[in-house]
């Protein structure tokens, strides 16, 4: 008995061997199911196709205006000669500006070189030194009128003003009524007979001397030296004066000088200014 019951145990083993090999074979088929299902999708689907290469991105062309309606040769020719027109009429007007500019120009430098001439005049009047003044008026007005600058410059260098030839003439007034000392009994005599009866017309002066005397103060006072200076030329004593009437010279001679510059300066004959004006005074003497 014992025999029996060893031969009729069953063993477990092949069994779950056999199991095992299924569901290996069953996994197997299916994952080649699953690739062959992958596969069918990527060719059947267009996966596979190569993508297309980009293009570069390219703008419209611009449509050609289209001309308008009534554009003819007739219309562009009229279109060029208005063009035409304002292109001439601007470049008058540029023409214009630019004269306008010299022309400013030259009024600058006019006016410049006439404050010279009249800084140089208050100089004078009042009896100061030129100063800087001479060296301008001597780079300016030499080319044109270099002996009006002489004159000024050395009148200025012995000062005769308005004050001094009236206080002179006062000093003098005395004996320039009366006769001169070189002068004999029998000039004096018709001197005196000259003065008693004068026979002149009605708007003339009077030739007296007193009369003489007093019309060369008041012209004077008035700043007509050159007419001062022909009354006192005329009177007896007149070789008394000739120091008073070398100072009325000069200083008449300065003034016709002063006014030849001032001509000169109003008709732009002065050469232009300095190009480093910081080399003069800012100021005019006072």
């Amino acid at each position: 008995m014992t025999s029996d019951t060893q031969t009729e145990m069953p063993t477990s083993g092949p069994p779950r061997s056999n199991t095992l090999t299924v569901a290996l074979v069953a996994a197997l088929i299916a994952f080649l199911a699953g690739l062959a299902v992958m596969a069918a999708v990527f060719r059947f689907g267009g996966w596979w196709s190569a993508a297309p290469a980009p293009t570069e991105f390219q703008p419209p062309a611009a449509a050609a205006p289209a001309p308008r309606a009534g554009t003819d040769v007739a219309t562009l020719a009229a279109r060029e000669q208005a063009l035409a027109a304002r292109l001439d009429a601007l470049d008058a007007r540029l023409q214009a500006s630019d004269a306008d500019a010299r022309n400013a120009a030259g009024s600058a430098g006019k006016a410049e070189a006439l404050m010279l001439v009249l800084s140089a005049r208050r100089a004078l009047d009042r009896g100061q030194p030129l100063g800087y003044i001479e060296g301008e008026l001597r780079r300016r007005f030499n080319a044109s009128d270099p002996q009006a600058v002489a004159t000024v410059v050395r009148a200025a260098s012995e000062p005769v003003t308005l004050e001094d030839l009236r206080f002179a003439l006062d000093q003098i007034a005395p004996r320039l009524s009366s006769a001169a000392p070189g002068d004999g009994w029998w000039e004096r005599l018709q001197r005196e007979f000259s003065t008693l009866v004068i026979i002149r017309k009605d708007n003339a002066p009077s030739p007296h001397p007193r009369e003489r005397l007093t019309r060369a103060k008041r012209m004077l006072g008035q700043g007509h030296v050159e007419a001062a200076l022909a009354e006192v030329a005329r009177l007896p004593g007149a070789q008394g004066a000739e120091s008073w009437m070398a100072a009325a010279g000069r200083y008449i001679e300065a003034r016709r000088a002063l006014a030849v510059l001032e001509a000169a300066a109003m008709q732009g004959q002065a050469q232009p200014a300095a190009a480093n004006p910081a080399s003069a005074p800012a100021t005019t003497p006072q």
